[in-house]
């Protein structure tokens, strides 16, 4: 399917604002909804911040951040459009589907809306939504493809110096 990445996002996006919307009508701010015991739990919360509620009333910077790293993603994906690189495509695409969620809370509503949250023990991860699980994959997508292609780019650089040994050894024989 040609421009798949670009479809990726845009997936990402309508689930995230759906579900950001799902949760605004269905439960109360701070409510919480045991999904799995204690383990999984929808919390409704408001986020003025960065990840995990970090720097707290900084809308006009992440906006600005934003709008930098979307163009960005935008030119590297027309870029690399024909590059065969699947994996790069795909995190690019989840990126850019989760950037644009977040986004578009930030720019509208001053705030985003979270609202899966994870306890592992006595560790409660952070809050978060499907735009943030979007960004964290898509990350994680970029590196593996960041990690086979550096791989394999040294696995060939090996193999061809080892065949110019071999050949500088064969014509050493001859």
């Amino acid at each position: 399917m040609k421009f798949y990445y670009y479809w990726l996002a845009v997936f990402v996006l309508v689930v995230d604002y759906l579900s950001k919307k799902w949760v605004e009508h269905s439960l109360d701010l701070y409510e919480t909804k045991h999904v799995i015991g204690d383990f999984f739990i929808l919390t409704s919360i408001r986020n003025k911040g960065a990840a995990f509620s970090i720097l707290q009333e900084q809308r006009i910077l992440f906006i600005a951040i934003t709008l930098v790293v979307v163009a960005g993603i935008v030119w590297y994906m027309a870029k690399n459009r024909n590059s065969g690189k699947a994996l790069l495509l795909s995190g690019l695409g989840l990126v850019l589907g989760g950037a644009v969620g977040n986004l578009i809370d930030r720019a509208v509503y001053g705030q985003v809306v979270d609202f899966l949250q994870f306890t592992f023990g006595s560790y409660v991860f952070p809050v978060f939504n499907l735009a943030d699980s979007g960004i964290c994959v898509g990350v994680a997508l970029i590196l593996l493809d960041a990690l086979l292609t550096s791989k394999k780019e040294n696995g060939d650089s090996n193999s061809n110096e080892q065949e110019r040994k071999g050949s500088e050894n064969h014509q050493f024989i001859q």
